[in-house]
């Protein structure tokens, strides 16, 4: 059994920063996700996305960020059990929760912060792609010099569809998108630089068969009520999006508005020494940013350290005070 002061479950930006702050006030984290290392969804989708608004940070890959905040939180030391999921929720007499993790430990802690952006999640499908056995469909682009010199073929048209159009158009040998509608989910801005490069964009249309013979050496495109049409393809990215499951997290009773959990001002749940924050919180006004997250982090960790010890001070002071 681990005993901690506090359980962090979720190991993305908005947890690791949660760690260092938990390690800051002096409390003893563990911190547990599903994924085998740090930096959830961005570690996991979006390594190569640049992130434009993280304060301090005009521009910064999600891997570069994942990499600071654990140097950041590894100054305290912080217990990761990764590759594993916080399954149940119980309390001891004495009111501290008990986390049980589908690998068979249990961990005591003082507080559980829930910081597990979306819960679990899975890529959505390409039909095209069901039929096409061998490499060359990606779901998420992990390593942009791996498409270098390729034909890449994007499926989608929201932010991370434009994001790797424009982080592979100086590498690729070409880039072309393709969309459903003619419509984009993407920010305006990101869109309007994509057409200015030299990027077809094909709207109205679905990518209907991946060729090749184990290797990708084209896929056909079906304009609604057109014709197909082949183009060259080494690489088709399809950025559909995902699923997200809470899983167990379901369970726990939780109040849950939809996927998201609800909150007070001080990010505490209806439960218990349980503080949730990140995208997976829920409370009026709510904005779904890694810097508020952030912030969400500290007050967090900042009321759960009132929980464990009521003579804690809520705020303890800047970390700049000490010298």
């Amino acid at each position: 059994m681990l005993n901690v002061d506090i359980a962090i479950v979720g190991a993305g930006p908005t947890g690791l920063y949660a760690a260092y702050y938990a390690g800051f006030r002096g409390l003893s984290v563990a911190v547990i996700d599903a994924l085998p290392e740090p930096g959830g969804q961005v570690t996991a989708m979006y390594p190569e996305k640049a992130i434009l608004d993280v304060a301090g940070f005009p521009t910064i890959k999600g891997r570069d960020l994942v990499a600071n905040l654990v140097e950041q939180a590894g100054a305290f030391n912080p217990t990761y059990l990764l590759g594993v999921r916080a399954e149940k929720l119980a309390y001891l007499d004495d009111g501290r929760p008990t986390l049980s993790l589908s690998d068979g430990e249990v961990v005591t802690c003082g507080a559980v912060i829930v910081t597990g952006g979306l819960g679990s999640f899975s890529s959505r499908p390409l039909p095209a792609a069901d039929a096409f056995a061998g490499p060359g469909v990606l779901f998420f682009v992990k390593k942009l010099d791996e498409l270098a010199g390729h034909d890449v073929v994007i499926v989608g048209g929201g932010d991370s569809a434009f994001d790797w159009a424009l982080a592979l158009q100086p590498l690729a040998r070409s880039v072309t998108m393709v969309h459903r509608r003619d419509k984009f989910r993407a920010h305006a801005s990101t869109v309007a630089r994509v057409q200015e490069l030299p990027i077809e964009i094909i709207v109205n249309a679905e990518v209907t068969e991946i060729l090749g013979d184990g290797q990708i050496t084209g896929c056909v495109v079906t304009p609604k009520g057109g014709q197909p049409r082949q183009l060259p393809a080494t690489t088709v990215v399809a950025a559909l999006g995902f699923t997200a499951d809470l899983g167990p997290l379901a369970e726990w009773g939780l109040d849950l508005d939809r996927r998201h959990i609800v909150v007070d001002s001080t990010t505490a749940t209806n439960l218990p020494r349980v503080y949730a924050a990140g995208d997976i919180s829920e409370y009026p006004g709510k904005v779904r940013l890694i810097a508020v997250g952030f912030g969400e982090a500290a007050t967090a960790v900042n009321n759960a350290a009132v929980a464990i010890d009521p003579s804690a001070h809520l705020f303890p002071g800047h970390s700049s005070d000490g010298g």
